[in-house]
């Protein structure tokens, strides 16, 4: 089992770092393949940054020189993710959606904890389009830039507990890590605040995993029926491509 894991932004370390988070989640026959967008920003931090990644990334999976069984989009919020599923057959698994999926199958309500506040909307709205929303009290912003991310691991911790500890006031009782850079502080936190805290690059493998082996791909009767391949394509994925040439899953 091949599964693509693609960041949302250009830094490569961030990539590393999810990439190690998702081999560490894996089962033992399935490799990771993780992709950094060739052109965007360094994070995707509100709706046009976010926007520009989602075409970054859906440019880095069409560039991709191989077989794959699976898609995992690693950004927070809404990067792509109905585009890859019309683009694609094989399952397309967002953070995002998979986290806050675990969430309601671990507890009656959740809360989300992520980086800024420019992002909180486009959060509301990813939810919203997977029909996720209801259930979550919040979505609290911890004023941390996604570029400083890995600079004070400790710290970093602190202050997410801390949110984390008002989202459970409002009534959550399960944290869901609002950013792919968060991965690997879960369990951590999860210890402090005595309550489940969700890593959505994790549950992603795991999904991602399950659908695969269970023979499931995207629908295609309907609002992720495949693009037409007759139509003709400007500049896309690449100035010498002129036309949508699609994949076989």
């Amino acid at each position: 089992m091949r599964i693509l894991v693609v960041n949302c932004n250009t830094s490569a370390a961030m990539t590393a770092a999810i990439a190690e988070i998702a081999r560490g989640s894996a089962g033992p026959a399935t490799e990771i393949v993780p992709l950094t967008p060739g052109f965007g920003p360094e994070s995707a931090e509100g709706y046009y940054e976010s926007f520009i990644a989602a075409a970054a990334m859906l440019d880095v999976v069409e560039r991709y020189d191989g077989e794959f069984d699976a898609i995992i989009t690693a950004g927070f919020g809404e990067h792509g993710r109905e585009g890859m599923r019309q683009r694609w057959s094989v399952p397309v698994v967002d953070i995002t959606e998979a986290a806050a999926m675990a969430a309601n199958l671990v507890s009656h309500r959740f809360g989300v904890v992520t980086t800024l506040s420019s992002t909180l909307a486009g959060i509301w709205d990813s939810l919203t389009t997977a029909g996720l929303h209801a259930r979550c009290v919040d979505v609290r912003a911890s004023d941390i830039p996604v570029a400083t991310i890995h600079a004070d691991p400790s710290a970093v911790a602190d202050t997410l507990e801390a949110e984390a500890r008002t989202v459970i006031a409002q009534g959550a009782e399960a944290i869901v890590l609002g950013c792919a850079g968060f991965a690997g502080l879960s369990e951590e936190l999860s210890s402090r605040l005595g309550a489940p805290v969700i890593d959505g690059v994790v549950m992603a493998v795991r999904f991602a995993e399950a659908l695969v082996a269970s023979g499931l791909t995207t629908s295609k009767i309907g609002a992720y029926r495949a693009p037409n391949s007759e139509k003709r394509w400007v500049a896309w994925p690449s100035p010498t491509v002129a036309a949508l040439d699609p994949v076989a899953a």
